[in-house]
Order: C-alpha cells, then sequence, then structure tokens
C-alpha cells in the first residue's frame, strides 16, 4: 500500500482520545424525522453565531448519537473550509448526505435553518421598539461573553485531537503543528492577512512539514519497527 493509502487509512481509523472512533459509532441511519428534529433543535439552541453551532453539531452527532467520530468531523470541516461560502450550510449538508443521502441533506437544512430564519424575522421585526430597553440591553451583554467562551471551547476541540496525534508521532511533528498554529495566529491577528491566505499558507506549510519523505517511514511503522 502507498504512503498516501496509509495516511488516508489512518486518518480515517484511528480513534480520538475521547473515544469516538468507527468502531464504536451507532447505526448511522437515523429517520428523517429524527434528522429533522436534531437539527432543528440545533437550530434553536444556536445563540451566538457559528461557534456555538459549531459546538452543538459536535455534541449531539459525535458525542451524543454517536454518529459521527471526531476525524470524520474534521475531515468534513476541512473540506468546507477549503471551499467558498458559508461553511456551517455546507457542513450541514456533508453530515446530511451522509445520514440520509439526498433526502438528508433536505432535512438537515430544513431543521437548521427554518427554525432559526423565523426567529430572526420576528425579532427584526420588533428589534427596533425594543432594542434600548434596558432588560435587552442586559441579555445582550451577558451573551457576548458567553459566546466567546463557547469559541475558546471550539478552538480547543480542533487543536486538542492535532496536539494529541503529533505528541504521539514525535516531537518534530508536535513542534511543526506548534509552528502552524502559532503562525496563523500572528498572520490574523498582527498581520490581518485575508482568511484566504492564511488558509493558502496553512496548506503550503502542512505540505512543508507533514507530508513523508521519500524512503521515510510513517509514525506507524517507526513504532512497528521498536517493537
Amino acid at each position: 500500500m502507498s504512503n498516501h493509502g496509509r495516511i488516508t487509512l489512518r486518518c480515517l481509523s484511528n480513534g480520538s482520545s475521547s473515544g469516538a472512533s468507527f468502531m464504536k459509532l451507532q447505526d448511522p441511519r437515523p429517520s428523517k424525522w429524527l434528522l429533522f428534529r436534531i437539527w432543528a433543535s440545533v437550530g434553536l439552541q444556536s445563540f451566538g453565531g457559528g461557534a456555538s453551532t459549531t459546538f452543538l453539531i459536535q455534541r449531539a452527532f459525535i458525542e451524543k448519537h454517536r454518529w459521527l467520530s471526531m476525524e470524520e468531523f474534521m475531515y468534513f470541516w476541512n473540506l468546507c473550509v477549503l471551499t467558498p461560502g458559508i461553511n456551517l450550510v455546507a457542513l450541514t449538508v456533508l453530515i446530511g448526505k451522509k445520514l440520509g443521502g439526498v433526502w438528508g441533506i433536505v432535512v438537515s437544512l430544513a431543521g437548521l435553518l427554518l427554525p432559526s430564519a423565523v426567529i430572526t424575522c420576528l425579532l427584526a421585526a420588533t428589534f427596533v421598539q425594543i432594542e434600548n430597553v434596558a432588560a435587552v440591553q442586559a441579555v445582550l451583554r451577558g451573551v457576548i461573553p458567553a459566546t466567546g467562551g463557547i469559541m475558546l471551547l471550539v478552538g480547543l476541540n480542533f487543536a486538542l485531537p492535532l496536539i494529541r496525534r503529533s505528541y504521539k508521532e514525535g516531537m518534530l511533528y508536535l513542534l511543526a503543528s506548534g509552528v502552524v498554529l502559532i503562525a496563523c495566529a500572528l498572520a490574523v491577528i498582527l498581520l490581518k492577512l485575508s482568511v484566504i491566505i492564511v488558509i493558502l499558507g496553512a496548506i503550503l506549510l502542512g505540505a512543508l512539514f507533514f507530508s513523508p519523505r521519500r524512503g521515510s517511514p510513517l509514525p506507524e511503522e517507526e513504532q512497528g519497527e521498536q517493537q
């Protein structure tokens, strides 16, 4: 088997440290009604933007129902990041397709978008009258730090599996992962680079650091030789 094939199998077969591996997944064929209700629940609870929605999707499909592994979720998310458009909509399409085919896509999008669209329209119609109410201002001030905390948690959920995997592969891989993480953060915060440029730069760094060298064994092969 080629190195590329081994890397692909490794990404799709290794269980994450949280235990959400393929061997422990439930039957990934829920009914369309159940799929709609789960996505509607996600849509109704998605206060604070994309970070809270991403967290709710992880909790529903990975932790609670175990229809996805963290590796699959990360694979889907990477595909969404590499394509233009709204990432959460693309993620919903990918998950819906996996769990229910074409109709899974339809009910997933309907469940996610319809409740929030209705609520948004109602709020938009009345917000002008209530935006200066003290209670509304207090609610908005409470939502902002809560959203920040959720964004931090989502960021950790993305970063920790990468760090753990790099640690198992060796100090060089761990150092390379740290360089990519820090470089991307500094590029956005200090240099104010666009997201597209940062992602393209991360792709180049990933190809430079993590592509297997010709004749060099993969980490699994190194561990097998040591045993």
